[in-house]
């Protein structure tokens, strides 16, 4: 003897769409933020180092780091 299942059919009304749809289409995609590499962050640090200096300001260069990594993130 065989057995056999019958899987229940959802009959969708024209005109209607899922609740699984809806929320397919309201979700707007996010925006992917920009990660420099090391040696981005490096190469613009350096430069920021040299042109203060240039300008006779005091600083550290954990302090141009950080400023790099902002300008290159775009924070």
């Amino acid at each position: 003897m065989m057995k056999t299942t019958t899987k229940a059919k959802t009959a969708s009304k024209p005109g209607k769409t899922s609740d699984a749809a809806k929320t397919a289409k309201q979700k707007k995609p996010s925006a992917v933020k920009y990660i420099p590499r090391e040696e981005e962050i490096r190469e613009k640090a350096m430069e920021i180092y040299y042109e203060r200096i240039a300008r006779g300001e005091h600083g550290t260069p954990e302090g141009d780091w950080h400023e790099a990594e902002e300008l290159l993130r775009g924070s």
